[in-house]
């Protein structure tokens, strides 16, 4: 009768174990071997590691991983024990591994991206155990990114914490399948949850990210949620894989040209730490962008030796713009337009008079730059080709349609540099034409040679009245440090037609340099005296007076006389 009764229950106990619903995070994804060669020592495949943090036996019949481009097949019956890890492959990789502890294989396991992938564990029943969206800048070391060493958590009493948990692993081998990891630790999570973005795919529909998962509890309740012009939160459902956001549903309908303020409240972290500093956000709902809504602010593209490019745009217009929809490109030697990128693969909202910055390495660009605004940086990782003498930057919309472009050159910096080398192009003032060198100046030394993600050293608009010549300032000094190191000389007309000629005279009458010889005129615009003579040599302090002759071919002329001070700071 024992034997009997033993033998219905080694029958019935698989069943029994799999009826079993294991919470969220009771197992673990804990070593990710993404990129295998060149090989340190461990075999040449790629696996994923898991544990059960949990206090019970768990069966992972039927689960699977997935990842950003698709899932795995359903794993066999295994009894994961407590505090014990699995190492999960392909079919072919089970024997090179089993050297290192238990293994088991599914078909379709993912192609583990080497540089980042959401890769998350799901249970048979559509459960997301556990996931994590690495990226290589988890290794915290330039050497092991590159290849042949695992990705290790370090704390599996922290699985929330993100990126702060994860490093290389420290193993002569490259990585420790199977065993407790090189880098096991405790990491203390003592910051709130923070609102990172939002974006609405419909107009009622908003999406809240945060910079980490949120308690579902804590989620949940749509008086956490308070959108301000009029509209009414009426569900919010947390959203996995990563359970990071929240998607809110509204009784109105948004306005197209209206932008919303989200205020959260009660949110909480996996850690029950509840949010407070970033707790508000903006929203609205997109426009497609057309010529000129963004321009080309500021460009670098002759980095120092350790630095990288860098292009940033403003939003000049009244409209949101997805950045999701726009392209940064360049054109070849046929002059065509060429290696168009994405600006991000997800959605990213430019407000009006927003500022954003397209980069390789954000880390690389806080070390050269004042960055004020790292939120307002999307990363590209291979950008388009930008020369060091001259060259092309372009911004597309969807529609492959140039919203703006700038043919650059290496003389429109400030003559007086010794060395443009990390020096960007500022664009002077958004309303003036793209391509008028006079447009843009070198970023000023006192704001570090560039000013990504804010307003520009050398910004100046022209602030005209009609039919007038104008100079600002009136006192100026060419010294680079970014305060009054040129003069504008600003005109509006009440018809266009005219041409002009711009002669500079020092005190004695002399002239020292021809600025504008016989050039053609919108109806406004402004030129840039640097203050340097025909020779490109800076000129002594000193009074100067410009000489402005404006024509047309009808014999209509006018002339105007503006006093100039040239000084220098002491």
């Amino acid at each position: 009768m024992n034997r009997l009764l033993t033998c219905v229950l080694l029958m019935i106990m698989p069943f029994f174990i799999k009826a079993q619903t294991p919470g969220r995070y009771h197992v673990l994804i804990t070593e990710i071997m993404a990129d295998p060669a060149p090989m340190v020592g461990l075999p040449n495949n790629e696996w994923i590691e898991i544990k059960n943090v949990s206090s019970s036996p768990i069966n992972v019949q039927g689960w699977r991983i997935s990842d950003a481009s698709g899932q795995s097949g359903p794993m066999p019956f295994y009894l994961l024990q407590p505090d014990s890890m699995l190492i999960i492959c392909t079919n072919s990789a089970v024997s090179a591994l089993s050297a290192y502890g238990a293994v088991i294989s599914v078909t379709s396991f993912p192609s583990l991206d080497n540089d980042g992938d959401l890769v998350y564990l799901i249970t048979e029943n559509n459960l997301v155990m556990h996931a994590i969206d690495y990226t290589v800048d988890w290794y915290q070391n330039e050497l092991k990114k590159e290849g042949g060493w695992t990705l290790e958590m370090i704390d599996p009493g922290n699985p929330c914490a993100g990126s702060m948990n994860w490093k290389s692993s420290t193993d002569s081998k490259g990585g420790t399948p199977g065993s407790i990891n090189s880098v096991n630790g405790i990491v203390s999570d003592l910051a709130s949850p923070q609102l990172k973005k939002a974006y609405s795919p419909d107009k009622y529909t908003i999406i809240l990210e945060f910079d980490e998962p949120i308690d579902s509890s804590s989620a949940a309740p749509i008086s956490n949620y308070r959108v301000d012009n009029g509209l009414t939160v009426i569900e919010a459902i947390l959203l996995g894989p990563l359970f990071n956001k929240v998607q809110l549903t509204t009784r109105q309908e948004m306005e197209t040209g209206k932008i919303y303020l989200v205020t959260v409240t009660n949110i909480r972290d996996c850690n029950g730490l509840m949010i407070s500093g970033q707790n508000e956000i903006r929203v609205g709902i997109t426009e497609e962008a057309m010529a000129l809504d963004l321009v080309i602010n500021e460009i670098l593209f002759n980095p120092r030796s350790n630095a990288n490019d860098f292009v940033e745009y403003y939003n000049r217009s009244q409209k949101i713009i997805d950045g999701s929809e726009l392209y940064i490109a360049n054109r070849n030697n046929a002059n065509a337009i060429s290696s168009a990128r994405q600006l991000t693969p997800v959605p990213f909202l430019i407000f009006p008079g927003d500022y954003v910055v397209v980069t390789s390495d954000l880390q690389n660009l806080q070390l050269n730059y004042l960055v004020k605004y790292p939120g307002a940086v999307l990363i590209i990782s291979s950008l388009p080709s930008f020369p060091d003498n001259n060259g092309f930057v372009l911004l597309l919309n969807k529609q492959g349609e140039i919203i703006d472009e700038v043919n650059y050159d290496r003389n429109w910096h400030l003559k007086l540099l010794d060395n443009d080398e990390g020096v960007s192009l500022e664009r002077i003032n958004p309303e003036a034409p793209s391509q008028k060198s006079d447009n843009w100046q070198s970023a000023a030394s006192s704001a570090g040679f560039g000013t990504p993600t804010y307003i520009n050293s050398q910004f100046r608009q022209s602030g005209l009245t009609d039919l007038s010549i104008t100079v600002t300032p009136k006192i100026f000094s060419p010294d680079n440090d970014g305060f009054d190191d040129f003069t504008l000389i600003n005109f509006i007309l009440n018809e266009p037609g005219y041409i002009a000629n711009v002669t500079i005279f020092d005190g004695v009458g002399r002239p020292v340099k021809y600025l504008v010889r016989n050039g053609t005129l919108a109806q406004q615009g402004s030129w840039k005296w640097d203050g340097l003579n025909e020779d490109g040599q800076l000129l002594p302090i000193g009074n100067y007076i410009i000489l402005t002759e404006i024509f047309n071919l009808q014999g209509s002329t006018k002339k105007y006389k503006n006093v100039v001070v040239l000084a220098k700071r002491m």
